[in-house]
């Protein structure tokens, strides 16, 4: 089964804004700065602060969130991105390969620093994917 939910960019607002969308939508809200990331001691003084992952979670609503840009920066339009998880090992890889296909892949598919599979590619049509398989073991 495979579940999908936006995953949005900010331009060092992410805490102020999924505090705002937390007061209207209710739920658990999750923010991981990016002093509290493996990537601490490279990452600059003045955006240690900045939200690494946020995650809101109500029910079957899931928002997630970021002030983490791509290579392109931060730009109206480039902003949004469409996450999807996975349950299978086999699916995940087998549909980010279809979606790649023409495309440009960001990050390849493989296991990652917070244990999670996790890949990131932009389609032919020029919008963001991103691939999760959660880590059974958390």
């Amino acid at each position: 089964m495979i579940k999908i939910n936006p995953y949005v960019s900010f331009d060092g607002n992410c805490r102020e804004a999924m505090i705002f969308y937390q007061q209207c939508l209710g739920g658990d809200l999750q923010l991981m700065t990016m002093a509290e990331g493996p990537m601490a001691e490279q990452t600059p003084k003045d955006q240690l602060d900045q939200i690494m992952h946020a995650e809101l979670r109500n029910g079957d609503l899931v928002l997630m969130a970021t002030d983490m840009q791509g290579p392109d920066g931060h730009q109206p339009g480039n902003d949004m991105s469409i996450h999807l998880t996975f349950d299978d090992e086999t699916e995940i890889h087998r549909c980010f390969d279809r979606l790649a296909n023409g495309g440009k892949v960001h990050e390849p598919v493989r296991k990652q620093f917070w244990g999670d599979t996790f890949g990131v590619l932009r389609d032919k049509f020029g919008k963001k994917w991103q691939v999760l398989l959660p880590d059974p073991s958390n």
